[in-house]
């Protein structure tokens, strides 16, 4: 997707040439920050649609948002209650709806709440300190809850069983234990069964799970329908009838929709593919596919790192795909009356709630934002793929300066930031961003690299990081950067490259590993690997197993591997952005590799926000976050940003920052 830049915008008027990074952009401190909402999780009962709604605006906190045809969205939960869930420390599936009533867990103090459409006062439903609920799913006859317990009691590590809460008087029953990890309880339409996926350490969900199946009155009858005699990555099981699931696994290479008949025991492929229908199991409650109620699947596809909606339609014995005009659903639409709902999640707009059908204009329920510019301020991706240093094929989106009211002066060419994901098991994605387009609108050329490791591309690419992260995630950011560099789109002095979690320490080892970047942002980045492995939280303590090596056994590779042991290979300014409660890279990774730096002489400044964890919710937190960046580049790169409303005390701390 691309577009050609006249030296007019769409209203005829022309653009000014000014040098890049000192252009006024319309995308604004507060538009990102405080302006803009997270949607996600959208459910329906009956007449109703269900959402969560994030707010920087309220300190991050999340609420539960309601419509129906005709009225206006508004809370369901009071503003006192954060409709959201630690279990695995990501949380996601923090709420479910049957009928009228729902429950949701509270992310203040863990517990399980339940109320009623018609009666919208929460009751306490759990009262066990320490303990954390997720992937809530109603039986069908609405009078148990089952959901993933996540037991923080104790010193030890956190112990992770299936139970059904009754609704009555929130009695417990454990229905499964022992495994490290369970997710996605699905109960069967007769209520007599329960199916879900379990794993055990070092497995991650996107390495290796099992879908499992249990009579709820006979413990014994548990039954492994697949995952036990071999690695493959089962998720997100729905029950066709009482004896058919339907469940996503890779075990072709790519996430594909099976079919699991357990009278048979047959498994079968319901429309093979050389696509993604699926995506790693970092939260819960993900949606990738919908069982319509005649028999047809609609089926979110991701092939080349693109998504596109597909209908999947039975005929002589297997089912044809037919794609579908439904622009970018981040989430699977749902049925909705006579129509469907869904996230929506184009290139070029910001996310929304929308209700509608294939090639019809759907209608907005809710957006995340309401631009207050053209299109013609909006960067869209460009689908870059690059050669590899072991002759395999890279991926990236590549984005443009693209400002309604500017152009890049003759003789320049605009710098490039080279941004790096997370996970590293996740993917860089075309929908729209205010972390491209905040750069884009001032000048900057964005470079969004899917590199090994990543999802979309099949089990094979995802694969290409085990026992390489620190090696080729870091080679694959090198050889984006040089080939956008020799293809003369970009200034190649000028390149920068940011990132954060993971990427944060993909940044730092790209810049010990390569002089083709002039500085590194690392937003909450691991430093040490071998901290990483001894002090992060349940979710993560063996995936590094899978990604470097077995710990403490090959502990000179950990050490080989970390960033804070190639400080002294660094020589270019570093900005480093810390949330002081991040239980998942605490903060003593950053301040480590700070001091390192600081030894060897290299600027390294170090800001640290009080009340963030790992991912900044705040409105003040995004806003300083992004200005801060932003002015790190100007010191470096030589110029004048405009609209910065820092303080002076913010701004000082980059005054050992210069070109």
């Amino acid at each position: 997707m691309t577009r050609q830049h006249s030296p007019e915008n769409f209203s005829g008027v022309a653009r000014k040439a000014a040098p890049c990074g000192t252009w006024h952009s319309p995308v604004t401190p507060m538009l990102v920050a405080g302006q803009t909402v997270t949607l996600s999780e959208i459910t329906v009962s009956v007449d109703t649609v269900f959402w969560r709604e994030r707010r920087p605006a309220e300190k991050g906190r999340t609420t539960l948002v309601v419509w129906r045809t005709g009225a206006e969205p508004h809370d369901l939960t009071p503003a006192e209650m954060d409709v959201a869930t630690k279990v695995h420390e990501y949380g996601g599936g923090s709420y479910a709806v049957h009928g009228e009533t729902i429950v949701f867990s509270n992310r203040a103090d863990g517990n399980v709440y339940t109320l009623r459409l018609s009666a919208p006062s929460p009751k306490r439903l759990t009262g066990s300190k320490g303990a954390r609920y997720a992937s809530f799913a109603f039986s069908p006859d609405g009078q148990t809850v089952f959901a993933v317990r996540e037991n923080h009691q104790g010193g030890a590590e956190p112990v992770n069983t299936l139970v059904g809460l009754a609704l009555a008087d929130g009695t417990q029953t454990t229905i499964a234990s022992g495994a490290d990890f369970y997710s996605t309880p699905t109960p069967s339409p007769d209520g007599t069964q329960l199916a879900w996926i379990e794993w055990t350490h070092p497995a991650m969900p996107w390495t290796s799970t099992r879908l499992c199946v249990q009579r709820l009155d006979d413990a014994a009858s548990r039954r492994v329908l697949t995952g036990d005699d071999q690695a493959e990555s089962v998720t997100e099981p729905q029950w066709i009838d009482n004896d058919t699931l339907l469940a996503l696994t890779d075990r072709s290479g790519w996430w594909n929709i099976w079919r699991f008949d357990l009278s048979s025991r047959k498994a079968t492929p319901v429309c093979p593919m050389a696509a993604e229908i699926g995506q790693p199991h970092w939260v819960f409650g993900q949606r990738s596919y919908t069982l319509l109620p005649d028999g047809r699947i609609l089926a979110l596809a991701v092939s080349d790192g693109q998504t596109r909606t597909l209908l999947l339609k039975p005929e002589n014995g297997g089912h044809t795909a037919e794609t579908l005009d439904l622009g970018v659903p981040e989430q699977c639409p749902i049925p909705f009356g006579n129509h469907l709902v869904w996230l929506n999640a184009p290139a070029d707009a910001p996310p929304a709630i929308v209700t509608g059908a294939p090639s019809v204009i759907p209608h907005v329920i809710r957006a995340a934002t309401a631009l207050p510019f053209s299109g013609d301020d909006i960067a869209l991706p460009e689908s870059i793929h690059f050669p590899l240093a072991d002759g395999a094929m890279g991926h990236a989106f590549f984005y443009p300066p693209t400002n309604s009211r500017y152009s890049v002066p003759d003789g320049e060419k605009p710098p490039m930031i080279v941004t790096a994901h997370g996970g590293p098991t996740a993917r860089a994605n075309e929908g729209f961003s205010f972390k491209v387009q905040w750069w884009t609108s001032r000048g900057f050329s964005v470079l969004d690299v899917n590199y090994s490791g990543s999802t979309g591309f099949g089990r094979a690419y995802q694969q290409r990081l085990e026992g390489h992260w620190g090696v080729r995630d870091v080679e694959d950011c090198i050889a984006a950067a040089q080939f956008m560099a020799e293809n003369g789109r970009i200034d190649p002095k000028r390149i920068a490259i940011r990132g954060s979690s993971a990427g944060g320490m993909t940044v730092l080892s790209a810049l010990a590993n390569s002089t083709i970047f002039a500085a590194g942002v690392s937003l909450y980045g691991v430093t040490d690997l071998r901290t990483l492995a001894e002090e992060t939280h349940k979710f993560e303590a063996r995936y590094l197993d899978s990604l470097v090596g077995s710990w403490p056994e090959e502990e000179a590779i950990y050490r080989s591997r970390s960033p804070l042991f190639m400080a002294d290979r660094i020589h270019v300014p570093v900005l480093f952005l810390q949330g002081l409660d991040d239980s998942v890279v605490p903060p003593e990774q950053a301040r480590s590799m700070v001091a390192a730096l600081h030894k060897n002489g290299v600027a390294a400044p170090l800001i640290e926000f009080p009340g963030e964890g790992h991912g900044f919710r705040g409105e003040e937190t995004v806003k300083r976050a992004f200005q801060l960046e932003l002015l790190f580049y100007g010191r470096v790169f030589g110029f004048t940003p405009a609209d910065i409303s820092l303080s002076e005390v913010d701004q000082k701390k980059l005054d050992d920052i210069r070109r």
